[in-house]
């Protein structure tokens, strides 16, 4: 392996591509915030809110199994060779068995979802258990939609274009707030209203990329399923899949063994722990997700082409980015978390109480926000190396941790003992990611390991640092704004400590100099 050196333009690239797709990543997050606001409106954390956030987990959960949680980390590594290989017919074979093999197996999995969903029901003890039947029998063709989204999302980030995929969720997220409003007076509760909008907003999730990829030339058609099946491309993305649907089927089991747990622990708690949750997505999605997505095929490329020094650097900077943003943001979330859900969610329907549950699970789901983002982008590392055992094993074995917590802590804690399993899994889920990624000479996994732990040593205490006035500030400010309404005062108390926090990190790092953060700084003066 050559030696690997600190390459300002890779970092920098790193940097501009994942942040044009943040930009549209946050657009997204923050239009999910709102859907979660107006859910919060209408249901609250009532039973019926319960059997909503059941009915969409069973096709997200499907959804995160088949669709980019295993599709993209198998296809986008094998469409990379065909890339390099230049064949136009074999590329547009390859495509055409991958559509079939993919439509055929989605629409026979909604199929089965649709018949079976009494039966997946009865495991969550669900109160409103015909609505929970209802609602998810209405969103499951979802998965199909989400599937052929995630196939296209693969093939146009293969060829370095990211907006489409970052547009995709947005158009789902506006019209499930859209159809929540305009179509509750037309149905029985405004929960079928929302799942009408997650049905049509999947649908249009896969149009919006189809046009982008037939105007780079690519085509779909179907073929018989035995062609399909027989493609090498089709066996080379199965035999990637299969250990990774193994070890999604287990992340996801954790869902499954989560939910099931909080349903029988009280009513509310299955909506205050995805409240929190989408709390936290909101964060992650903005940088994890879409560096994770952008550094896949750069990845993929560097490691079929042997370039493990950019390999290493990429990996390394995309790591330090992580923490530059996560970190921070962890702390100040900590500081600021009932004031953000009061801001967010608290309505008529979501009250004290709601605040209370939601609060304690957003207390024990923050700190493993760090390591959650680390996986996201640790896990591409393997799979550019066309390696999807190692991430499927550190899956499973960091979900034995998550249940077996999870049992333990929620007899005393209730929804916080599940959201504490969860952050601890993570970071047993990290540690192993790291010790597997070890087996590849040439990934640099003990430079990566002592540059990245230094690094967040200085962002622990950079944070910690950066937080005082805003734990000094918190009993000042609400008080100063107590004349206006409350979403005004938290409002403007949350944007005040904010503008603090975000000043007083930006003078520590601008001091030390910190390479991530001067390389953003260049990036925006267009150097």
């Amino acid at each position: 392996m050559t030696g690997s050196r600190d390459n300002p333009d890779s970092r920098r690239n790193l940097v501009k591509h994942g942040s044009a797709l943040s930009l549209l990543t946050l657009v997204s997050r923050i239009l999910g915030l709102v859907r979660e606001m107006t859910k919060a409106s209408l249901l609250g954390t009532s039973a019926l809110s319960d059997a909503f956030s059941v009915a969409f987990m069973i096709p997200n959960l499907f959804r995160r199994l088949f669709a980019e949680g295993s599709i993209s980390v198998a296809f986008i590594p094998t469409f990379k060779e065909y890339l390099l290989k230049r064949d136009k017919e074999t590329i547009r074979e390859f495509l055409a068995c991958m559509f079939t093999f993919l439509t055929f197996f989605a629409s026979l999995a909604v199929m089965i979802g649709i018949l079976l969903a009494p039966v997946i029901v009865s495991f969550f003890g669900m109160k409103e258990f015909d609505e929970t039947v209802l609602l998810t029998r209405i969103m499951f063709p979802f998965l199909a939609f989400i599937s052929l989204a995630a196939l296209f999302q693969g093939i146009l980030n293969s060829l370095h274009i990211f907006a489409p995929s970052g547009l995709a969720p947005i158009l789902l997220n506006v019209t499930t707030i859209l159809c929540s409003y305009g179509l509750s007076p037309f149905t029985k509760n405004p929960a079928r209203a929302m799942a009408v909008g997650i049905f049509i907003g999947g649908f249009l999730e896969a149009a919006i990329q189809l046009p982008f990829i037939i105007k780079k030339g690519h085509v779909f058609f179907f073929v018989s399923l035995k062609k399909a099946y027989k493609n090498p491309g089709v066996r080379t993305v199965l035999h990637l899949i299969g250990p990774t649907i193994i070890g999604m089927a287990a992340y996801q089991l954790n869902d499954l063994v989560s939910t099931a747990l909080a349903g029988n622990a009280g009513e509310g708690i299955i909506s205050s722990l995805q409240y929190s949750l989408r709390l936290q997505e909101l964060i992650l999605g903005i940088f994890a997700v879409s560096i994770g997505t952008v550094l896949l095929p750069d990845l993929s490329e560097y490691a079929k082409s042997g370039r493990w020094d950019i390999y290493n650097e990429r990996l390394i900077s995309a790591m330090q980015i992580i923490a530059l943003i996560a970190i921070p943001v962890t702390f100040f979330s900590l500081a600021e978390g009932q004031s953000l859900i009061r801001l967010l969610f608290q309505t008529r329907s979501f009250n004290e109480n709601s605040v209370s549950l939601t609060l304690a699970a957003f207390t024990f789901h923050m700190p493993g926000l760090f390591f959650i983002a680390l996986n996201r982008i640790l896990a591409p590392a393997f799979y550019a190396q066309s390696d999807s055992r190692s991430p499927t094993l550190a899956g499973i074995i960091s979900f034995a941790v998550n249940m077996v917590l999870a049992v333990i802590l929620v007899r005393s804690m209730r929804g916080s003992g599940i959201a504490l399993a969860l952050s601890l899994a993570s970071a047993v889920n990290t540690a192993l990611l790291l010790i597997f990624l070890k087996k590849n000479p040439n990934v640099a996994v003990k430079r990566a390991l002592g540059s990245v732990c230094m690094y967040t040593l200085k962002m622990l205490l950079f944070s910690a640092a950066a937080v005082l006035p805003v734990l000094w500030l918190n009993p000042v400010l609400p008080g100063a704004f107590a004349g206006g309404s409350r979403l005004a005062a938290l409002g403007v108390s949350i944007l005040v400590n904010a503008l603090v926090f975000g000043a007083s990190g930006v003078l520590l790092l601008f001091i030390s100099r910190d390479r991530q953060f001067m390389a953003v700084i260049r990036l925006l003066k267009g150097k």
